[in-house]
Parts: structure tokens; sequence; C-alpha cells
């Protein structure tokens, strides 16, 4: 049984931000546990950028609340817009003191860069891997600093609350709290107890679920299965994001390569592999429209035309500033033999950002007393029904700070519960079992890629719950029978997050964001000026 005051579990730059911010108190144990290892993050793939409002001559914050609330089709909730828009420049300096670079013109100002949905310029950026620069800065600070005990490798079971202690636990349960969690420790094979007063869940994203995505194989819903499990809320997970532009390679499906809302800021042009545009079918911002409408309008086309992609042109830029912003970009496509000066990148649709998750509230309370959850994991209200483009690495920052500064302010009233018992660990598992877990995994993505994807109908959703129960069943008769390892946990996750996002699309009777289905199209009504 292992003691921390504070235990993060995930450690992307929502993680990591809450931990430097709690260790400057230094007065309390923060353990940070990841379940591979702290660069493996959906954070460190993140290419585009940060939006903050930074230029004031052009820029305000009314400006960044009402891009928000568009791309999000009005279902954002205007006091986190609020909070996080107003907040985001004094968190930009926080992450400039612990050591992360933005990209800056010759006279010093910051390089802004523009993306779909936004009005201004006012994304913050290193070339094309914004994320990875953050992921370095902060795993810098955090590795350096005393107080924080960093657990690589360690994957988070399941999260202890009164359940563990014999009582029944239900969804109308108010007073659910949290004890702590229980990992597995790789290297004994062993599921250890970690009690804490404060558990903070920022375990990322849920594309793992889906056949294609652009986020690594960790994300896998992990935070949102565990909170779901112990009956916490979870909201709005219908609302997956598709990213319009992953880059089209057969041999790299999971992680698909993305590439970047900031190319066609840039000025980049969708068009079909003849060269003929098309976005002005489909909405008078063509390129640049919110990701939901440039995600349909791709998957329409390329049914219309019976197509496997379509294309994006720079070609028209020049040469030499398209290789100096996007130099990453530039290198991966001529390893495919693309050179991004002279052809067309070919570009699909993937699924990439979850935009519900674990409700909270401003402060990043969870329905469940004494765990918080931050970063990708967590349903904030932000995004409403459709994220704008570079507003999540923001919002893990801002909501970051929240929850350690209405964290550290309870920490005193709780206390160890030092009544709960050992994991048990009983269980046999062979190489015909891993053989089971991994093709269950593959048909979790095929079921949801196939029913569940960027247009959906009532008849594909109830097609893939029935796929979801049958397996869902499986799995549970096999996770009884077994030792706990890291693969069938991660399926069960899997089988869980597929279920929420299935469930919660069938519940919603309307088109709205991110969310398309065909038994309830638009009305005209509608606040968008989308086309279908």
């Amino acid at each position: 049984m292992k003691k921390y005051d504070f235990l993060i579990i995930g450690g992307g730059v929502a993680g990591m931000s809450f931990a430097l911010k709690v260790a400057r108190t230094q007065k309390y144990r923060i353990a940070l546990c990841c379940k591979t290892t702290l660069e493996e993050t959906n954070t460190s793939r993140a290419q585009g950028g940060i939006a903050s409002v930074t230029n004031m001559l052009v820029d305000d914050f009314e400006k960044h609340i009402h891009d928000t609330m568009v791309a999000g089709d009005w279902l954002s909730d205007p006091a986190a817009v609020e909070q996080v828009v107003r907040q985001a420049p004094k968190q930009i300096e926080e992450l400039v003191n612990w050591g992360v670079n933005f990209d800056k013109k010759d006279d010093g100002t910051f390089d802004l860069h523009r993306e779909g949905g936004h009005s201004e310029f006012r994304i913050l950026h290193h070339a094309d891997d914004t994320g990875a620069e953050i992921q370095r800065g902060l795993m810098a600070a955090v590795r350096a600093n005393p107080y924080i005990d960093v657990l690589e490798n360690h994957f988070a079971v399941e999260i202890i609350t009164q359940h563990h202690l014999g009582v029944r636990v239900t969804r109308r349960t108010p007073d659910i709290e949290c004890y702590g969690a229980y990992i597995l420790n790789p290297e004994t094979g062993k599921i250890d107890t970690y009690l804490s007063r404060i558990t903070l869940m920022a375990t990322g994203g849920t594309g793992a679920v889906y056949a294609t995505t652009t986020n690594p194989d960790v994300a896998t819903g992990d935070g949102i299965a565990m909170v779901y499990r112990a009956k916490g809320l979870v909201k709005d997970m219908e609302f997956v994001q598709f990213h319009p532009t992953a880059l089209f390679n057969p041999a790299e499906r999971h992680p698909a390569y993305l590439i970047t809302e900031a190319m066609r800021g840039y000025g980049g042009i969708l068009r079909l592999p003849n060269g003929e545009e098309f976005m002005q079918k489909y909405d008078p911002r063509l390129s640049l429209a919110p990701r939901d409408i440039v995600a349909r309008a791709i998957d329409n086309e390329m049914k219309i035309h019976g197509l496997d992609h379509v294309c994006l042109d720079v070609t028209h830029k020049d040469p030499e500033e398209t290789k100096h912003h996007f130099p990453n970009i530039y290198a991966k496509c001529l390893s495919l033999g693309i050179d991004i000066t002279k052809d067309y990148i070919p570009v699909t649709p993937s699924a990439h950002y979850m935009c519900g998750g674990i409700k909270v509230d401003l402060d990043a309370q969870s329905s469940i007393r004494r765990l918080y959850a931050v970063g990708e994991c967590s349903c904030t209200g932000l995004h409403g029904g459709n994220r704008l483009a570079s507003n999540s690495l923001i919002e893990a920052v801002v909501y970051a700070d929240a929850a350690a500064k209405h964290s550290l302010s309870m920490i005193e009233n709780y206390d160890f519960n030092e009544n709960i018992p050992d994991w048990n660990d009983e269980g046999t598992m062979t190489n015909e079992e891993y053989v089971l877990i991994s093709q269950d995994m593959r048909e979790v993505g095929q079921v949801m890629s196939t029913y569940v994807g960027i247009v959906r109908s009532d008849l594909r959703l109830r097609r893939a719950w029935e796929r979801l129960d049958l397996l869902y069943e499986e799995t549970e008769d096999l996770f009884k029978r077994v030792k706990a390892t890291k693969d069938i946990c991660e399926l069960r996750n899997m089988i869980n997050v597929g279920y929420l996002i299935t469930r919660q699309a069938l519940e919603r009777k309307e088109s709205r964001g991110l969310h398309y289905t065909i038994d309830y199209p638009k009305s005209p009504d509608t606040n968008t000026n989308e086309v279908w």
C-alpha cells in the first residue's frame, strides 16, 4: 500500500501542469502515473498550436468567445468558455516560464497562425510540432522537481471508492468518494494499492477505439471508463471529432499521421484528386470551415466519387515558406515520395478528439468527491458540440490551474482511508487468451468506424450497440477468470467507451455539431452556415 497526497493518472500537458502547480507548495507528496512513458501522449502529437488572444490590437476575448460558441454549435457552456478564454494569456506565460518555446517574429512578438473557425490570428505554435515542444518543456520541469515521483509504465486499473469497502454504490449515490486507485506494476505483474487524498484523472482521449485515428495506441479512454464504472457522471460522448486531414497512408492507420489545421489556415485548398475544389458546395468559409463541417464534406465527396481520399493543395504557396512553416510534414511526406511544394497531399478524415468525457465543474471537480478531471478525458463544457481548433491545449492548462487551486484549498479536509483491501489477483493468462483480446480490440475499432463514424443512423447505432454488448459480456467473463493485464484492461475500457459513445449518440435526437445522423438531419434554422 502506497500513499501520496496527490495521485495524478496521466502524463500529458494536463497532468504535468497540475503536478507542477501543486508542487509549488513544497509540502505534499505527488505521484504522476502514466501507462507508458511521459513522451507517449496525445499532447506530444498536437501539431497546430495553442489558442490565446495575444495581439490585442486586432483581437479580443469577445471574438475568441464567439468563435468558440459558433464552432461548438452553441452547445458550449458560456461560463467555461469565458473562463478558458480570459485565463489563456496568463497560462501561456506559465508555459513560457516552464521553458516552452513558441515561435516569434524578428520584432520579438509571437508568430501567430490562424486555423479553421478562428476569426483572427491567435494560434501560438512551435513550427508544426507545438505539442511535442510543450511536452518537452513540461517533462524537463517535472523530472527536475523533487516533490514529483514519476511512475512510468504503471497502468491504473480502477479508482477506489466505497464500493471496494462493500458499500453498494449506484448512480444515485450522492456522496461517492475516491480514495486512490489500483495500479498495475509491470515489473512485478502485481496490482498495488495507491491511496491518495486527492486524485486527478488526466488520461487523455479515446481515439484508439476507432480503426483509424491520429491518436497513439494508448488513447483507449481509460480514465473515462474507470470513472463511468465507479458511477461518476460522463457527458457528451457522442461528440467525437474526426480530423478532416490525416495523411492517407494505408500502412499507418493507428496512429495516422496528422496534417495540421494550420496548413489550411496557411492557405491550403481542399481538392478532389483531379484538382476540382468542392468546399464551396458546403460552406462559405471553404477550407477554413470548422472541422465537423469539413470532415463531413470530405466524407460525402469520397462516397459520391468512390474515393479513399481527397487532397490538400499548397503547391501555390512559396516552397521555401512552406518548408519553413511545416518542416516535419514536409519531411514525412517526402519520405513517402510526396513533395508537398509540387504535389497534392492525400488526406482523409480520422478519429481525433473527444469533446465529451468526465463531467466537471469550473474547478475541474467531477461528480465523485476528491476526484478531479482535466484535459481530453474531461467534459468542461468548453467544446460543446465541436472543438474549435487549438482550444484543447489551452483548456488543459487553464483547468489544471483551476483544479490545483481548488484541491489545495480542500486537501487538509481529507485523510487517507487505510481500510481499503488489496486487489484480488487470482487467475491465469494463456497465449490463447491474448489472441482473443487482440482480435476483440480490432473488432471494437471496426464496429466503431463502420457504425459510429462521421455520419450515423439509428440503425447503425443499434447494430453497434448489439455488437458491443456481446463483446462486453465475453470480455467481462474473461476478466473475472484471468489475471489483470494492461491488454485486458484496455479492451474493457475500449468497450465501455464505445458503448458510451453509441448510447449517448442514440439519445441525441438531432444532428448537432459533430453528431450527424441521417434520421434527424439539420433543420434550416440551425445555427450554422452549413449546407447539406
